[in-house]
């Protein structure tokens, strides 16, 4: 009894070991702030924190700063029914459900069997034929000596984490993307005004010119060179109308529906261009973005199939017990005499030429592999926050000079139609006037749709943010329980 003690005791100091290195983080230089950073940005959170909820209720939903209520009914309506989505939500599912099935694997495992025999060879004796019946219970456990199951566990915990911050990145994609849809769908409908508000002045020019010249007024050269330009403007009509209708499909398959209509709220040139976004450090990156936390999640899992596998390399130690009752009719089951056997089992590898240490090299190399994807992804995400920033500073000077030139154009446009109208000109000046007021008025509804855009993938780039439902009531009611308001 006192050895069966000592070794149970030695089992129990040995189970609150873990063979191989703890994760301890992972070194990166990270610069003090974007090279394309306005001096004076604001630094503000409004997303989750992954130490602390440091939040405030009205910023939870970045989307309303465009004030488009309709934009912000067609995100909700994505984050509930886009399959994509949900396809990720289920991946995390599958997740939990991995974490608890790794985690059963510490626990003992209970069977039961009941068999029922008729022969002359029943329990190795061979005689008259005769009946046999048995039912028996066992139980088996394997010690976790060395912490490899536990390694497991902690393995399979953060590629749980990492799916879930994969489903978070998966959101914030969604929403980016329904956002950068929706302003590309008003650039097309403003295109398309423009164009058919064009054809339609260009048109009335063709009939007046055409009435010129049926009085011998202007040569030919004029009507010709006028139903070109009406045929210009009437040709962009369809294109936008096409460009209308497959945004509108391509809507409709993010909020997860049929594809069709999807109406619209206020117009591009109404919307909000003056959006001051929050912009923290470069450092911040590592606890905001979910495809950063994620891939160093993915390194953690990785460090701990490399204890795992040097654990394969150690003996492992299990324990059984069997319990049953035998006998040759159904009558006469008891359980006066029953079947019992408690068993231990110490088992380890002698010699495997050297496929053991060659997994845990395997392993080693993966977690290098890990390591240089989440060193890679940092890069990326620093990379993209600076793009952003420069494509943001940039279309918001090519705006300014969009507008100076659309203001020209169509000053100038107006000049020569009356020049043309008082014979002081000729016409190829108005119709290179009309050509230069068209492509103005087109340009500056383009940068206007990307500069809207630029916006949304910088606020994407920087990892925020929305939140969940649970989230949003957590955040409401953290001042009660703290007492205090949240940080901003």
């Amino acid at each position: 009894m006192k050895r069966l003690l000592l070794i149970a005791l030695v089992a129990m100091l040995l189970q609150n070991c873990k063979i191989g290195k703890n994760y301890q983080g992972t070194e990166l230089v990270q610069p003090e702030q974007y090279a394309q950073q306005t001096p004076g940005m604001q630094v503000k959170y409004d997303s989750i924190n992954t130490d602390t909820l440091e939040l405030s209720t009205a910023d939870l939903k970045w989307w309303e700063l465009y004030d488009d209520p309709v934009l912000d009914s067609l995100i909700l309506v994505a984050m509930e029914n886009n399959r994509d989505a949900l396809i990720a939500a289920e991946s995390v599912l599958q997740g939990r459900f991995a974490l608890k099935n790794q985690n059963a694997e510490m626990l003992p495992k209970f069977d039961i069997n009941g068999q029922v025999q008729r022969g002359n060879f029943l329990l190795n004796q061979v005689g008259d034929p005769q009946n046999l019946i048995l039912g028996a219970a066992s139980a088996n456990w394997e010690l976790d000596l060395w912490g490899k199951l536990r390694r497991l566990s902690e393995a399979a915990r953060a590629d749980l984490v990492a799916s879930e911050y994969g489903y978070r990145g998966v959101m914030i994609s969604l929403i980016s993307e329904v956002a950068t849809t929706y302003f590309s769908l008003l650039r097309a409908k403003s295109q398309y005004e423009i164009s058919v508000r064009n054809a339609t002045s260009r048109d009335s020019m063709l009939q007046l010119i055409q009435a010129r010249y049926d009085k011998g007024i202007v040569p030919i050269l004029d009507v010709n060179q006028a139903t070109i330009q009406y045929t210009i403007a009437a040709g962009a009509v369809p294109q936008y109308e096409l460009q209308i209708v497959q945004l509108q499909n391509t809507l409709s398959i993010l909020l997860g529906r049929n594809p069709g209509e999807v109406g619209t709220g206020k117009a591009l040139n109404t919307q909000n261009f003056d959006i001051d976004l929050p912009l923290a450090r470069p450092v911040d990156l590592l606890a905001r973005r979910p495809d950063v936390i994620s891939a160093e999640y993915q390194l953690i899992a990785q460090n701990a199939l490399v204890g795992a596998a040097k654990g394969n390399r150690l003996p492992s130690l299990s324990v059984g017990a069997l319990v049953g009752i035998t006998a040759d009719s159904f009558g006469s089951l008891s359980f006066q005499n029953p079947l019992w056997t408690l068993t231990g089992q110490l088992a380890g590898p002698l010699f495997y030429w050297g496929q053991l240490k060659r997994q845990v090299d395997i392993e080693d190399s993966r977690s290098f592999q890990a390591l240089y994807a989440y060193q890679n992804t940092v890069f990326f995400a620093l990379k993209e926050v600076e793009d952003i920033l420069t494509e943001i500073r940039t279309t918001k000077a090519e705006i300014e000079i969009a507008e100076q030139r659309r203001t020209a154009a169509l000053q100038a446009q107006t000049l020569s139609r009356e020049r043309y109208n008082m014979g002081v000109t000729s016409y190829l000046e108005f119709l290179e006037q009309q050509r230069q007021a068209f492509d103005a008025e087109l340009l500056l509804e383009g940068l206007r749709a990307n500069l809207l855009s630029s916006y949304v993938r910088l606020y994407k780039a920087l990892g925020g943010g929305w939140l969940t439902e649970a989230e949003e009531q957590q955040a409401k009611e953290a001042p009660e329980e703290n007492g205090s308001e949240p940080k901003q």
